[in-house]
């Protein structure tokens, strides 16, 4: 599921010279916790402004939300967010910076997306991505197996079966914040000690990146 199939397509925007007040009018209106700051032009980018942003910075200080801009307390720019992006990655992107609602950008402003959206929106609860990682690892491991015994252990459709294998479970171990202390091909290994030599892949970045490097040097 990606994020274009969960967001939220009626956007509140405010703009940077609107007083604070203002501000906390429409999020009253609308039942919001924050609002997105609307661009100069094309070439500026989005801002947002929180509840947190004008308890914290307006409130807390004393000060006259009549006396107060959107542009003195928003924050710009705002995190945004590919429409195309799995909803998987935009909840560990809020995970990883603490916040809670993000505008959804491709070349203009499109929708966006919340932790309200995540939750009652995305499947996360019928098809947990754990789940899904570990029934895509055994496939791809079993099919591994099957074409290094087809192909042989010194083929490249062998060596690039295991990297995909090894991907799979980088991946599944950095969303657990888990250690992966054995590989499915250290596991294979251990069947087959022959295939220890199998030619891999360069471990820093792919070979198609290495190639395009090259020829624009």
């Amino acid at each position: 599921m990606k994020v274009k199939d969960i967001m939220s397509k009626k956007v509140i925007t405010v703009r940077n010279f609107a007083t604070v007040a203002n501000a906390v009018q429409l999020m009253r209106d609308h039942r919001l916790s924050s609002l997105i700051v609307e661009r100069l032009d094309e070439s500026d980018s989005y801002g947002i402004i929180t509840e947190t942003d004008i308890i914290h910075k307006v409130a807390a200080k004393g000060l006259d939300p009549d006396q107060v801009r959107v542009c003195e307390i928003m924050t710009k720019p705002c995190i945004v967010v590919n429409p195309d992006l799995s909803t998987k990655s935009v909840a560990q992107l809020f995970a990883n910076t603490g916040i809670r609602r993000a505008p959804i950008i491709r070349d203009q402003l499109l929708g966006v997306i919340s932790t309200t959206d995540l939750l009652l929106r995305s499947n996360f609860v019928e098809q947990p991505t754990s789940v899904s990682l570990q029934q895509q690892i055994e496939q791809r491991f079993a099919e591994a197996r099957k074409i290094c015994n087809e192909q042989g252990f010194a083929s490249s459709e062998c060596a690039s079966a295991w990297d995909l294998v090894e991907e799979l479970q980088a991946e599944k171990a950095h969303q657990q914040t888990e250690r992966l202390n054995q590989t499915a091909f250290d596991e294979y290994c251990q069947e087959y000690p022959e295939a220890k030599d199998i030619k891999r892949f360069d471990p820093w970045f792919c070979h198609w990146e290495e190639e395009q490097y090259n020829k624009s040097l």
